[in-house]
């Protein structure tokens, strides 16, 4: 083994990995990264096709993000964000406000998405201590849902695989069934649905919103959650609902923000104006840690006021705001607007969609969801019954060595194989990915 796997093995512990399986399947040591691809240090490279995590948008070591940050490496590092500030912050906070959807007004700074999530939480929460509705304390979210893996957010994210041993240590909260279209919670397909699934929010709404703060939804698509994708008119309806009930709606966009959906914001295919949107990831290109909570006037208002009432939100992370993370953050903004990234998309997509459609016919293959640069295989044992492989058999991750072996990085979600392309793919890389990952499922 390679000196330096050994010690990877050694000395640290990889996330969502049981460590075992490395001591036969070792990490793949990455050396280097440009575009869409990464090298490892014996030569060979991969497709980066789930944007590392989901948050590589304009490829690897862009040189306007590199130039930014060497830049304000020069001047300024790191500072606190309370009682100072810095002209970064200032000015994304200011772009950020300028793109995001309704009527966002204020920003709040963190480091990762489940912080973003938490401050989502915490703010909605002590909104209504803070008007004097302390009833309503309790949050509505999806069966299915995730939301990132601090306390706070895994209490309102579904109950599974990744967090069902923590259970014990989360606050209650209630759970909506998940517009899952290909596993109808009601039984229906999607021809002959009215987005019937909505109402069973709407039941937990009618019964019990003088206790609930807030609703919080991953728009349109539910990623950690197998990469489900539904319909808009769910949205739209859920928002409805958080109005005519008089709860929050919290979009969690760590994952669908900035572009992957084919908008800048997921919540903009159904015209959806929420009280808070969560951002992460894509926020800088993957090039390092920031998130974000974006938060209406009405919110920040009830937090406003004299010192000695107590409305002070006492909130705060060391790397709040850290000016090179907004340096980069900023770069990555610029580049959506010089490179028409959004504008670019609309023929990529149409080929990444149409390319995913012939895998309906794999024999393993039962649905396929596709959404901006976003595509999702379901696999399945028997397609008439829609039988799942088993836990055991561990499908996803044959599939997942076969795409090594080709280039390829499939990682899976359980029973599902999917692509999360950078949004600076090429038409031909869209095309030459298809055709390997087709010809990996093809012998299934």
């Amino acid at each position: 083994m390679d000196k330096w796997l050994a010690k990877d093995l050694k000395y640290n512990w990889h996330p969502y990995t049981q460590m075992k399986d490395c001591r036969a399947f070792p990490p793949i040591l990455i050396e280097r990264a440009k575009g869409i691809k990464l090298y490892d240090n014996h030569g060979n490279f991969y497709y980066d096709t789930i944007s590392s995590w989901w948050c590589n948008v304009h490829g690897h070591n862009h040189p306007k993000i590199v130039e930014a940050i060497t830049k304000q490496l020069k001047s300024l590092d790191h500072v606190l964000f309370a009682g100072f500030t810095h002209k970064n912050a200032i000015s994304l906070a200011e772009k950020l406000v300028s793109i995001a959807p309704g009527d966002l007004k204020k920003v709040f700074f963190s480091d990762n998405g489940s912080t973003a999530v938490e401050t989502a939480l915490k703010m909605s929460f002590q909104y209504w201590h803070n008007i004097g509705k302390r009833d309503k304390a309790r949050f509505v979210s999806l069966d299915a849902g995730y939301h990132g893996d601090t306390i706070g957010a895994m209490s309102v994210g579904g109950v599974n695989l990744f967090n069902e041993i923590f259970s014990p240590l989360f606050f209650k909260s209630f759970k909506a069934p998940s517009p899952y279209c290909y596993r109808c919670p009601m039984g229906k397909d999607r021809g002959n649905c009215q987005i019937d699934c909505v109402n069973a929010l709407e039941d937990i709404l009618k019964k019990h919103s003088k206790e609930i703060a807030a609703i919080i939804l991953e728009p349109l698509v539910m990623a950690a959650g197998g990469m489900i994708i539904y319909p808009k008119e769910y949205l739209s309806k859920a928002a409805r609902l958080a109005k005519k009930y008089g709860v929050h709606l919290i979009l969690d966009e760590v994952a669908t923000g900035f572009g992957r959906t084919g908008r800048m914001f997921a919540c903009e295919h159904a015209n959806v104006k929420p009280d808070f949107i969560c951002l992460s990831k894509g926020i800088t290109s993957g090039t390092l840690p920031l998130g974000v909570t974006l938060i209406t006037d009405t919110i920040y208002k009830a937090f406003y006021g004299d010192y000695k009432n107590k409305k002070t939100f006492y909130h705060g992370h060391t790397y709040t705001a850290n000016p090179i993370a907004c340096a980069a953050a900023l770069a990555s903004l610029d580049i959506f607007e010089e490179e028409k990234t959004l504008e670019n998309l609309t023929e990529k997509s149409k080929l990444l969609h149409a390319g995913l459609e012939k895998f309906r016919a794999l024999s393993i293959v039962d649905d396929v969801r596709q959404i901006g640069m976003i595509g999702a295989l379901e696999l399945v044992k028997n397609k008439e019954t829609k039988e799942p492989f088993g836990f055991e058999e561990r499908i996803g991750l044959r599939i997942y060595k076969e795409g090594l072996k080709k280039h390829l990085i499939l990682r899976p979600l359980g029973n599902i194989i999917y692509l999360f392309l950078p949004l600076c793919t090429k038409t031909t890389e869209i095309e030459l990915i298809l055709d390997k990952a087709h010809r990996i499922l093809t012998v299934y």
